[in-house]
């Protein structure tokens, strides 16, 4: 019954069902990045990103004003304003004057400063400290409180990651050292493999069987396996630690995978196109250039995408075959990383500099998704 036309198997709602979970798991994160990347550190540490529009209740540590601004008041000493920032909105539900007790009081309530004088906060922040000796130093008195602040979006955080002066928060020279590793190790993987791929597909040369099974049995080997004897044969050939050692490495590691898919591609173009080339005297650099590469556009958009992604990703490869003792080539993946190690209390910085590094590849696989799904069921199938 399931075969009746106008009807669908089971199957395939399991298929759609599983494709949508693992489309709602994928975008929830991003989607969290994105919005956290606005908010402010005490909002990320306070509330979830799903309450970012929304107040939330906030643990502070603000200051009065400075003693300078005193002024005196039958026969006191009195200092107002506000604690909080001018356009501020919020509502203080406890306060302190000691970090060990930030919740000792009410608004309302007065409180003994350490330094003589008292203070007394209400609940839209507004305080009065009064004090029968002149206030003494040349810092305002803090003052601990528990507020409920209203959601608050920034872009400070994107000029801190993108175009802070300070090297540990900067991420636009990594954002350029990647692409500086990403672009040219995606093209050369390319070049070099739709050759190898026509030559299997359709050349006939003694061991070419061979040669694909050693392609497919590549496939499993892990690439941390060969990254220290690899990094010793780059050394021992005279490549430093660099681009062009890292280039390399990428080109080797992403190989096996292109040929494979190329070749199953290349390998399902109709034959009688091939044989009709050949009978009109064309040349195999002619036929793999003027034939082969536009018909397999589909497969080596596919294998684009994908070099693309592991590659501006990738964070092991970089460690072995680039960073330095500069920095001058760290990339984007090693500075998030340096971030949570270093500054792991700045959770926007943190946010903002994972959803950076993780914008670029959404752009290019949305760009391109539709040859990413057509090289995938035409080399699957074929």
């Amino acid at each position: 019954m399931n075969d009746i036309a106008g009807t669908k198997p089971a199957l395939r709602w399991v298929v759609h069902a599983s494709v949508l979970l693992l489309v709602v798991l994928w975008v929830f994160p991003t989607l969290g990045l994105l919005i956290s990347s606005f908010r402010t550190a005490d909002q990320i540490a306070t509330s979830g990103w799903w309450r970012s529009l929304f107040p939330s209740e906030q643990n502070l540590t603000l200051r009065s004003a400075a003693p300078e601004t005193q002024v005196l008041e039958n026969e006191l000493y009195v200092i107002e304003g506000n604690l909080f920032d001018a356009g501020v909105t919020a509502k203080i539900s406890q306060w302190g004057v000691s970090s060990r007790a930030i919740d000792a009081f009410k608004p309302g309530e007065t409180a003994e400063l350490r330094r003589g004088g008292e203070i007394t906060v209400d609940a839209d922040g507004n305080y009065r400290m009064e004090n029968t000796e002149e206030f003494s130093g040349s810092r305002g008195a803090r003052v601990f409180v528990t507020a409920e602040l209203p959601p608050e979006f920034t872009l400070g955080n994107y000029h801190k990651v993108l175009l802070a002066e300070d090297s540990t928060d900067s991420m636009g020279k990594a954002f350029f050292n990647t692409l500086t590793v990403t672009i040219p190790a995606t093209i050369i993987p390319i070049l070099v493999a739709a050759f190898a791929a026509y030559a299997l597909a359709w050349m006939d040369f003694p061991g070419r069987a061979l040669l694909i099974a050693a392609v497919v049995g590549l496939l499993v080997v892990p690439l941390q396996l060969a990254l220290i004897p690899l990094l010793k044969l780059h050394l021992s050939i005279g490549i430093p630690k660099g681009y062009l050692g890292v280039w390399l490495a990428h080109t080797g590691f992403g190989m096996p995978l292109a040929i494979y898919l190329l070749r199953n591609y290349m390998a399902g173009l109709p034959r009688d196109l091939i044989e009709n080339a050949r009978v009109d005297g064309a040349t195999e650099f002619q036929i793999f250039t003027k034939l082969i590469l536009p018909l397999s556009f589909p497969a080596l958009a596919s294998f684009a995408i994908f070099q693309f992604l592991w590659t501006w990703n990738d964070l092991l490869v970089a460690k072995v075959f680039l960073i330095d003792a500069t920095g001058q080539t760290t990339v984007m993946t090693n500075r998030i990383v340096e971030l949570l190690g270093t500054r792991g209390g700045n959770w926007e910085i943190l946010a903002t500099a994972a959803f950076v590094s993780i914008a670029v590849p959404l752009v290019v696989f949305f760009a391109m998704q539709k040859y990413l799904v057509r090289g995938l069921l035409a080399g699957s199938v074929k």
